[in-house]
């Protein structure tokens, strides 16, 4: 197995209700499919047990952790929870974002833009503030946030493009500051893809049934007009994760459907 002994926190493990699986979520599942023991992270300890039932259910290992990315207590209670149970930290899988409550910069309220900015920025920086020195320690690791291809392409809305922009950004920065330690940083930029958080808020904003949603995300994808799934995310984490991509370090990788390669 691809992450055999490999120990990984998942932030952003549950999912809210859907017909589809979040990208946490199915990282989470494959991470463990590939032998990694998960903590499993989210603000929402319920959605996360589901997870969790999910991977016992075929065999594999993992723990549920509530915490809340923007207190900077809860992120350094995922650390010392995870070296808690399983001893040490190889990857840390940062899938954390939100958008609802984004708009046009006329429009945009600064207490919403603060409210996603800590979301979508600062907790990222604050999980890994808190792994980082373990995984110092060990000489190895990896790190894996979970970005958007709105931070290449065009983009509606000012927050939440602007802000995985900078995820963009500080992956590169992770990449070359932790490198003389082993450490690997890496980002990884779903398209269009078929998930709750995509297709539930859209239909219930849009009032109208989720397949015109999926429709009309279809036609805007290169590749046979077709959106990605959380298992395509899933799976360019774990080979992020794996020894495969061990000489990988800095990457801004896309994974939408040819979206990005249409610009211009």
């Amino acid at each position: 197995m691809r992450l055999s002994d490999k120990v990984a926190i998942v932030v952003g493990a549950g999912q809210q209700p859907g017909e589809t699986i979040g990208n946490g979520r199915a990282t989470a599942i494959r991470f463990a499919e590939e032998g990694a023991k998960v903590l499993l992270v989210d603000k929402n300890p319920d959605w996360a047990a589901d997870t969790l039932k999910m991977i016992q259910d075929k065999g594999g290992v993992a723990q549920v952790q509530a915490a809340d990315i923007t207190d900077e207590s809860d992120c350094k209670d995922i650390a010392s929870a995870c070296v808690g149970h399983f001893g040490r930290i190889d990857i840390l899988h940062n899938n954390v974002g939100r958008s609802e409550g984004d708009t046009t910069t006329i429009d945009m309220d600064p207490k919403i833009w603060d409210e996603l900015m800590a979301m979508n920025l600062k907790g990222m920086f604050m999980t890994c503030k808190h792994v980082l020195p373990i995984m110092r320690k060990q000489k190895d690791g990896v790190i894996i946030n979970i970005s958007s291809i709105a931070s290449i392409c065009s983009h509606n809305s000012i927050t939440y493009k602007t802000g995985k922009g900078a995820v963009n950004t500080m992956t590169h920065h992770l990449a070359m500051e932790n490198a003389e330690f082993g450490i690997r940083a890496n980002a990884i930029l779903p398209g269009l893809m078929d998930t709750p958080m995509a297709i539930e808020r859209r239909a219930r904003e849009q009032n109208v049934h989720r397949d015109e949603v999926r429709q009309g995300r279809h036609d805007r994808v290169p590749l046979l007009r077709q959106m990605g799934t959380a298992w395509d995310v899933a799976n360019a984490a774990v080979f992020l994760a794996s020894d495969e991509a061990q000489y990988i370090t800095g990457l801004i990788m896309p994974v939408d459907g040819g979206l990005s390669s249409s610009i211009g």
